[in-house]
């Protein structure tokens, strides 16, 4: 069974890695490769930014999953039992966090990319973060637009 579900991933030989590392190795930074050899079972070779992103989104499974055994009080109440910073937001809003975060999960899982997830996380954790740090008490009306913001090169 084989756990690469990266579309991109490719596929190349042990030889390949010797003779063209450079080449390999900057296809890994892009995405999965695994590496065929005669003598073992294949090796995969990932960045290290997309094995953190499939360490956090079993984390983030496992968390779902213990979320949905119990079966006391509603999805979102024992979402945010699991992640206190729910707590910050609007009942109405951990509602709608509870629900986007599950289908976040399930569109991760179904294709393999772990960012839809961990993005839909980050995104609702700096919201609830934001507004616990009172950043939601400034009136939209009393925030300064500029009407014709200037482009300014890249230093």
């Amino acid at each position: 069974m084989t756990l690469i579900n990266d579309l991109r991933a490719t596929t190349r030989r042990s030889s390949d890695l010797s003779k063209h590392s450079a080449d390999v190795f900057a296809e890994a930074e892009d995405h999965t490769v695994q590496i065929t050899r005669r003598d073992g079972e294949p090796l995969v070779l990932m960045s290290q930014r997309e094995a953190d992103a499939r360490a956090l989104l079993l984390q983030f499974a496992a968390d779902l999953i213990t979320v949905t055994l119990d079966d006391e009080g509603t999805l979102s109440s024992r979402m945010a039992d699991r992640f206190p910073w729910m707590l910050a937001l609007s009942p109405g809003d951990q509602a709608q966090c509870a629900k986007d975060l599950v289908n976040a999960a399930r569109a991760s899982f179904a294709t393999g990319q772990a960012h839809l997830a961990i993005a839909e996380l980050t995104s609702w954790r700096e919201t609830a973060t934001a507004l616990a740090a009172g950043l939601a008490s400034y009136p939209v009306e009393s925030l300064e637009w500029l009407e014709d913001a200037e482009l300014v090169e890249r230093p």
